[in-house]
């Protein structure tokens, strides 16, 4: 097939895939922001637009009229260089653009997209729509990690699909530490494949002898660590950790709830018994940090992690390292508005590699960094030992 068929099949599907997402919420649902990290489901999609709109139809399509004037600043997200936008917080109030209008905004900036692809020449445009595709992936995993959150603060506790107890797969292979040599291992995309820049350049990178661990961490762990008072423990915890746990009276992970002495989850179907043998997910990285610390054990680098990852399987949970999100050798960001879309991110961060139930397929990969603050947990978030 040719590769212009081949990104066109891909744009459509990805564009597809985000409203196939939306399809089981009510209208109300699209505007709900409980909280500043989460964004509301009719944001995602105009913002996921204006992308295209902004970085591939303005500048490359000879005559193309935007849809809006206004959607640049109701949908930007953080871009200096584009202009003023929304403050995050405020995304909550827009009550307008309907959402009717919004998915009006995608279809016609997705019919250009395609028409641009059949016309302009690929070697101009490429590199571009391959970007806004994966992030739109991004905010895929966003979009979905948002719409639990909104609807796990709902009181009724709605169900979003009754299949979402995909969500907590069952790990019935035996835990077991993994040996690993010391040496000098390759770190970073390798390949002609597509990866972001953060995971560039190709590097080498001395590690000691270490083990970790074939399976993420388990509840079942964390509900002995809850038995045990390990949120009581101070000697478990990082200053900045504890504190956080005593300010916002954190007593277990996010969703968790106990209901008649038993521990229940939010999931994606609703209110749901814990499965002791699923693998952990919504916790901070205090608390992986804390968990590890419990179970006598420590988190992974993300050097260690990338070196050992064909050692195991992965995917299930984004996995909390023990490293700070900072450039690699040699990093350099691009030209103009998108130089901001990873680098200047790189400060009070910790790394997580992997992937989740969330992340869309294809997306990851070994070299792939996500990054969260250390207190944020509403992500698929998990953790493996290492020692």
């Amino acid at each position: 097939m040719p590769i212009t068929e081949v990104l066109t099949d891909h744009f459509i599907a990805t564009r597809s895939h985000t409203e196939a997402l939306c399809q089981p919420l009510q209208t109300e649902d699209y505007v709900v922001q409980p909280v500043v990290d989460v964004s509301p489901p009719k944001w995602h999609l105009g913002h996921t637009t204006w992308f295209f709109e902004e970085f591939i139809l303005r500048p490359h399509y000879e005559g193309y009229e935007v849809y809006h004037e206004d959607f640049a600043f109701v949908f930007n997200s953080y871009y200096e260089t584009v202009g003023k936008r929304v403050v995050r917080a405020n995304r909550g109030n827009l009550s307008r653009p309907a959402v009717r209008e919004v998915y009006a905004y995608r279809r016609y900036v997705t019919e250009a997209i395609i028409q641009l692809l059949e016309h302009a020449p690929l070697e101009q445009i490429r590199e571009l729509v391959e970007i806004g595709i994966h992030h739109e992936q991004q905010h895929q995993e966003l979009l979905l990690t948002d719409i639990k959150y909104i609807l796990g603060n709902n009181p009724l506790l709605p169900v979003y699909r009754e299949e979402g107890m995909r969500e907590y797969p069952i790990l019935e292979e035996s835990s077991k530490w993994l040996g690993i040599e010391g040496g000098v291992y390759p770190i970073g995309h390798g390949g002609n494949g597509f990866c972001f820049d953060n995971e560039l350049s190709r590097h080498e990178v001395l590690l000691q002898d270490f083990e970790i661990c074939n399976q993420p961490v388990k509840n079942r762990d964390m509900m002995e660590f809850i038995a045990a008072r390990g949120y009581r423990d101070f000697n478990l915890w990082h200053a900045e950790g504890w504190d956080w746990v005593q300010a916002e009276g954190i007593k277990s992970p996010l969703y968790w709830h106990q209901v008649d002495g038993e521990w229940h989850y939010f999931s994606l179907a609703g209110l749901v018994s814990v499965a002791p043998d699923a693998p952990l997910a919504h916790i901070s990285y205090y608390e992986a940090f804390a968990l590890a610390q419990w179970l006598g054990g420590r988190l992974p680098t993300e050097f260690e992690w990338e070196a050992a990852q064909q050692r195991f399987s992965w995917g299930t949970r984004w996995e909390w390292t023990e490293s700070a999100y900072l450039p690699y050798p040699g990093y350099s960001k691009a030209e103009g508005a998108l130089g901001e879309y990873n680098g200047k991110f790189m400060v009070n961060q910790k790394v997580l590699r992997g992937a989740s139930i969330a992340t869309p397929e294809g997306h990851s990969r070994p070299s792939y960094r996500n990054f969260f603050h250390p207190q944020l947990r509403w992500q698929y978030t998990g953790l493996r030992l290492a020692r």
